[in-house]
């Protein structure tokens, strides 16, 4: 894994407490650890991958940290309500939460499923929070280029019903920015290119065989899970961009807004 001493030092996060969504594998369980390196608490969330979770979860307590492992489905109210209970039981406030979860292409879902969980999930998750958010709080929202860049440059058929679903999510979250500052709360978000090794690169690469090395040929390289992951658990510390936006990696196929 990336070395992140200069921006997460060990002890750095002592004493802070981080809840990262969708935190069982992939993105969001290094995510988490990079935030567990440098000594906050994590709150990992997950679905239905409960034993990926209390693995993590063990491997983040041998590094003297404290970690709750708490299973919610986003897309429901009264779920949400119960695992910020929990959190709030447990360390009684929260400083850091990254909104890393999302999907869309799963089978069997809803039509709206995307709309649900990358747009209205998103502000559940964030309401829910802000009564622990804790002063200074960061609010992280984990995106992608083909999703942040969809009004103005076309993705893949394939994952364009899930790029504008998280791009109104997005949107949606900027506009809380005016309620967070006045909370003493900020807001970033990280936008990506493809990840490689990600779910969504495999179900894409799947639906689309060929478009994953496609991109890297036009990128000239393609972040990985762990190289992206930092560049997250960075924006939950680093100085927060005038525009709320970080970019990780090539933007020159995609035109601005």
């Amino acid at each position: 894994m990336p070395d992140l001493d200069a921006a997460l030092a060990p002890g750095s996060l002592s004493g802070k407490v981080a809840l990262v969504t969708g935190s069982s594998r992939g993105i969001g369980a290094d995510t988490a650890r990079y935030l567990a390196q440098a000594g906050a608490n994590v709150v990992i969330n997950y679905r239905n991958k409960a034993p990926r979770a209390e693995k993590l979860a063990t491997e983040l307590r041998g590094l003297g940290v404290e970690a709750l492992v708490v299973g919610a489905d986003l897309t429901d109210d009264a779920s949400v309500t119960e695992m910020f209970r929990l959190v709030g039981e447990e360390f009684g406030g929260l400083d850091i939460l990254v909104l890393n979860a999302s999907g869309g292409m799963e089978a069997g879902m809803a039509a709206d499923y995307a709309l649900q969980l990358n747009r209205d999930a998103q502000l559940r998750v964030l309401d829910a929070a802000l009564p622990l958010l804790r002063e200074g709080g960061r609010i992280v929202f984990v995106t992608s280029h083909q999703a942040h860049f969809i009004r103005t440059t076309p993705t893949m058929p394939e994952y364009e019903p899930v790029a504008l679903s998280k791009r109104a999510g997005e949107d949606a979250l900027r506009a809380r920015i005016p309620e967070l500052d006045e909370r003493d709360a900020s807001f970033v978000v990280v936008s990506g290119d493809m990840i490689e090794g990600t779910i969504t690169a495999t179900l894409l690469e799947r639906a689309n065989p060929g478009a994953i090395s496609s991109r890297r040929e036009s990128a000239g390289r393609l972040y990985n899970v762990a190289e992206f992951a930092a560049e997250v658990a960075r924006a939950a510390v680093d100085p927060v961009p005038d525009d709320h936006t970080r970019l990780i990696g090539d933007v020159s196929s995609f035109v601005a807004e």
